[in-house]
């Protein structure tokens, strides 16, 4: 059996349990492999265990997103309406400009 290469966002199954998980993070520094189960349990393989298991590649499985039902959109992030800027309203002219171009008072 062909060793089935971990891309982020993609889909395997191990062949020995059948339990179904997406890889969400590949670490080359550490050489490990964050994975997440189809009931939502997080884990992590090292890149030896991953070599030596039996894990295939498979398709998305239909209801993936069943471990996250009871979550709304917004709690995921994915609505956020902040844009992550700095405040600017209470900004004077000399916080903007750089030391030596302030005025001494």
């Amino acid at each position: 059996m062909a060793i089935a290469t971990p891309l982020v966002d993609n889909w395997y199954e191990e062949q020995d349990t059948g339990r179904q998980f997406r890889v969400v993070a590949v670490d080359d520094a550490s050489d490990t492999i964050e994975i997440q189960y189809l009931e939502g349990e997080l884990s992590e393989l090292d890149r030896a265990s991953w070599e030596q298991g039996a894990i295939a590649a498979i398709e998305a499985p239909e209801d993936w997103s069943a471990p996250f039902d009871d979550v709304e959109t917004d709690d995921l992030g994915y609505s956020d309406p902040d844009l992550h800027r700095p405040d600017t309203g209470d900004l004077t002219l000399d916080d903007l400009l750089e030391e030596e171009d302030k005025e001494p008072y």
